[in-house]
């Protein structure tokens, strides 16, 4: 059987890390609507899904096994409605041996599980989707940055719900 480790990060110098993540959550139109109006019986369905991927980022090394436990210096979701869906974007920095992708990926599935999980009696067949990353930065092995992403912003958007 081969061995499970945590890779060992003693020796590599902290530096400044960045990672972006995104992912959107499908839905049918009257959700959709009933979210930005307001109509969801269990409540403001963005901001709850906003503090779920905060503390899931947070929380990163007490679900995923491997991960290593990060001094995080900031967490953000922007959370808004698109078109067909509610569109997640997580950022997340620290200053350390390792970098944060998982924190960030963590907050937008998170984000995504907390939204279904307030609409599941309005629509059933949501379905999270596309949940990647976008850019990381520090290290290393450098900055990564998708093709998709531009400059890593978010796009501006009125209904947004966005957390500094």
């Amino acid at each position: 059987m081969e061995e499970v480790r945590m890779i060992d990060v003693g020796g590599k110098p902290p530096t400044r890390r960045e990672a972006v993540a995104k992912g959107e959550i499908r839905m049918r139109p009257s959700t959709l609507a009933a979210i930005v109006e307001g109509r969801v019986p269990k409540g403001p369905v963005l901001h709850v899904a906003q503090v779920a991927g905060i503390m899931a980022a947070k929380a990163t090394p007490r679900i995923v096994p491997l991960c290593h436990p990060l001094p995080l210096e900031t967490v953000e979701v922007d959370i808004y409605p698109g078109e067909a869906a509610v569109e997640i974007e997580a950022r997340v920095r620290t200053t350390a041996s390792t970098g944060v992708e998982m924190e960030a990926l963590t907050a937008v599935a998170a984000a995504a599980l907390t939204v279904y999980d307030m609409c599941k009696g309005l629509d059933p067949e949501m379905t999270i989707d596309n949940v990647r990353l976008i850019m990381k930065s520090g290290g290393r092995s450098g900055t990564f940055r998708r093709p998709e992403a531009g400059s890593g912003g978010t796009p501006a958007d009125p209904g947004r719900c966005g957390a500094q």
